[in-house]
């Protein structure tokens, strides 16, 4: 994520120092920015010709040539985002900004076409009962139920695939026998799948004592609840829990509560304000972990431990954890309200 910084020019660099960056690599362009990398445009070796043929010679700026409204993505466009407005607008390297509007990357639409494989391991949380979906559930596990025409469970590890992410390990319990019938070994969905069974329930993190030794990852791993529906970049997150140095990363989401009075501040016994139905808002748990792989040693076999006590035994130890917040498309699927919205919103959003 800091190759755009041989890129950077600023409006009193020469058409020169512009050519000799677009010359010297991969990424036909330069980034036109000023102070704290805020990007300005771009230029090309297109520009810089037709800035010759004008009659301007190599050491004039470039502050009347370079493009000023190039196309640009967030950091949090997800990967077929970026594609799509790639392969539309026929363009082969595109900048990413920050919400300031800062640069903070480029993406190559070779590179996110072409195959990747990364060794870090998905470990799913799969084994729900799923009680608050009955009577869907009764015969088929929560994460197994359609939205959009196929499993939840599905969609996840589809998402997973196409960021390169194909080594998942499944922690599988009630009714796992569909799980593993559907999904076997993976290879159908270009990935290696294997299975833990869960006989008891061991929470979101005790799952991870039941790992075997060759299952245990020997890089940072995700975790996360086979019940969610999202579009979460994970190359983000792992590169964010790497650039951090963090022992744990969660994402979180900013939940909204709205109080449905009026709320009086008292002060002894003084009324001092009266504010209308104020909003409240806080950050919570999304489901969604990457762990330091030496993690797994520190969680107690055969107790159930969840992933929230997990986080407050690491902060105890002075351990880093980081949030990482999710402003993508993210839905957990637990009440049948919830399901019913997933299948509105799959197709405009998959």
């Amino acid at each position: 994520m800091t190759r755009y910084k041989s890129l950077l020019l600023k409006l009193n660099s020469t058409i020169k120092e512009a050519l000799q960056i677009i010359d010297k690599g991969a990424v036909k362009f330069a980034l036109v920015v000023k102070d704290d990398n805020y990007l300005l445009g771009t230029i090309t070796d297109g520009d810089i010709r037709r800035a010759i043929l004008d009659g301007k010679t190599l050491e004039e700026s470039i502050e009347h040539i370079y493009f000023k409204t190039p196309t640009i993505v967030s950091v949090h466009s997800t990967k077929e985002e970026v594609i799509n407005i790639c392969t539309s607008k026929k363009i082969y390297q595109i900048p990413v900004l920050d919400e300031e509007g800062r640069v903070v990357d480029i993406k190559i639409l070779d590179e996110l076409l072409k195959p990747k494989h990364h060794k870090n391991k998905v470990v799913l949380m799969v084994g729900g009962l799923g009680t608050r979906l009955r009577p869907l559930t009764d015969t088929t596990p929560k994460p197994m139920l359609p939205v959009g025409g196929k499993p939840i469970l599905q969609t996840i590890v589809e998402k997973f695939a196409s960021y390169g992410f194909v080594n998942i390990v499944m922690c599988i319990g009630y009714k796992s026998h569909v799980v593993q019938d559907f999904f076997e070994d993976g290879s159908q969905f270009g990935v290696n799948i294997e299975y833990i069974l869960e006989e008891k329930r061991m929470g979101t993190a005790g799952a991870l004592s039941l790992l075997s030794e060759s299952q245990k990852p020997k890089e940072p791993f995700f975790v996360m609840n086979g019940d969610l529906l999202t579009n979460v970049n994970f190359e983000s997150m792992l590169e964010f829990h790497l650039e951090n140095e963090a022992k744990a990363t969660m994402c979180v989401r900013e939940y909204d509560f709205q109080v449905p009075y009026g709320v009086v501040n008292i002060e002894q016994g003084q009324i001092t304000s009266i504010v209308e139905k104020p909003v409240h808002k806080f950050f919570v748990s999304a489901g969604i972990y990457m762990l330091d792989a030496s993690i797994i040693e520190t969680i107690p076999q055969d107790l159930f431990y969840d992933m929230p006590t997990l986080f407050e035994e690491m902060i105890k130890e002075n351990d880093k954890t980081v949030s990482f917040p999710i402003r993508e498309y993210w839905l957990d699927i637990g009440r049948m309200d919830e399901y019913e919205k997933a299948n509105r919103e799959y197709h405009e959003v998959f």
